[in-house]
């Protein structure tokens, strides 16, 4: 394997890992965040939906702006911008202060988020095998790392500032020498002009982003009101209702680790009705559990089925439109994508929050588990059934990753 693959496979690890890091950082420290800046309960909803509003508005820039310049030109000047815009959030005192850095912080999270994963593609296909599990295994270490990092601050009574400036300072200094590795080993030189837009169809991409939203929903569902769910209604101590986001994170990381085995072995579209399955079936157990441990076993199901969905999803997308219509057409295909991330991360806690002050919440678990489900409609666009990643199906790195009958 080519030397600057390798380089580029290490750098775009860590270039995920230190995402992962940040955002952890800034939701698992949102309470301290509002005492800082005196944000009303009444306000916050908005102030925190205004960060995936701008993310999408930047995911949908990166599209139009990778048409002039390389996926790896915009990750290397949005994840600086991302983690100074968290150092500013840590730094500000005045509402106009948070509201400016939150909205760095969402547009530049949005090139990110598009570079990101674009470049994650691409190396996929260099590769000629399974690796994108991986790129997300590292997201979600580093989510555990900084959910840590946050709750060693909060035992601490460390300031946000505290807090946030020595691991910014690390963060940056590593974000920006592994960006000197960053591989686009299949884009073609940009345009100097604008020039035509990449022919994305968005009829057959349509069923992979409403994967990917349902996929969030489900994501959000956990990370919002799993404590909750535990304290209120399956009479958990507060103390173990901090217990199943902790669980989720793990078993994310650790599907995501052996996932790319397990598409290799028996390809995306097996891999991808596994976690479905399994998803739906946590998102079930949790409905119809009677104590707390059943509910944590529940959310450990959760994680491990939700961790494949969403980087098959980015490699779906990425792959049919290139093997149709090249590479520009491949990172468009990941940037449009890319938005229902956000969409879904939007609708499913107040979904969800909704369904079970008017119902109940045991109910509305199984709303999240009904369109969970809906991957099972759409698992053929992750590629024919005949797909294997692994053994006699490798091809030269110049060759992509499988071929699927649903092109875009």
């Amino acid at each position: 394997m080519d030397a600057a693959l390798r380089h580029g496979r290490v750098s775009l690890a860590v270039g995920f890992l230190a995402q992962g890091v940040a955002f952890a950082l800034l939701v698992t420290r949102i309470p301290a965040i509002q005492d800082r800046y005196d944000v009303s309960d009444a306000l916050l909803p908005a102030v925190l939906a205004a960060v995936p509003v701008l993310a999408g508005a930047g995911s949908v820039a990166t599209e139009r702006l990778v048409r002039r310049v390389r996926p790896s030109a915009v990750l290397r000047s949005a994840q600086p911008l991302v983690l100074l815009a968290l150092l500013a959030v840590g730094e500000g005192h005045e509402l106009w202060q948070l509201a400016a850095a939150l909205a760095v912080f969402g547009l530049a999270v949005g090139g990110l988020d598009a570079s990101i994963n674009m470049l994650g593609v691409s190396l996929q296909r260099s590769y000629g095998r399974s690796i994108m599990l991986g790129f997300h295994a590292a997201y979600s270490l580093g989510g555990i790392i900084g959910a840590s990092l946050a709750w060693a601050g909060a035992h601490w009574n460390l300031s946000l500032m505290e807090l946030y400036g020595p691991v910014i300072g690390v963060l940056i200094p590593g974000a920006l020498v592994a960006g000197r590795w960053y591989a686009d080993q299949d884009t073609p030189e940009p345009h100097k002009g604008p020039g035509p837009a990449p022919v994305v169809c968005m009829k057959l991409l349509m069923p992979l982003c409403l994967v990917m939203a349902c996929a969030y929903i489900g994501d959000s569902t956990v990370a919002n009101w799993s404590a909750k769910y535990l304290q209120d209604v399956l009479g958990s101590s507060e103390q173990l209702a901090t217990v199943p986001y902790n669980v989720y994170m793990v078993t994310t990381l650790l599907g995501r680790a052996v996932g790319d085995r397990g598409v290799r072995r028996f390809g995306a579209v097996a891999v991808v009705r596994g976690g479905t399955v399994l998803a739906a079936g946590g998102f079930a157990v949790v409905a119809a559990a009677p104590d707390a441990w059943a509910g944590m076993l529940g959310f450990t199901m959760l994680g491990f089925g939700l961790s494949v969905i969403v980087p098959q999803t980015f490699a779906a997308a990425g792959r049919h439109a290139g093997e149709r219509h090249g590479a520009r057409a491949s990172d468009a295909a990941v940037a449009r994508l890319n938005i229902f991330n956000y969409v879904g991360f939007l609708v499913g806690s107040p979904l969800v929050g909704a369904l079970g002050d008017a119902w109940n919440y045991r109910g509305a678990m199984l709303v999240p588990m009904l369109l969970v489900l809906v991957t099972l409609l759409y698992a053929r666009s992750f590629g024919p059934e005949s797909t294997r990643y692994g053994g006699a199906y490798e091809r030269p790195c110049t060759a992509d990753v499988g071929r699927g009958s649903n092109g875009l």
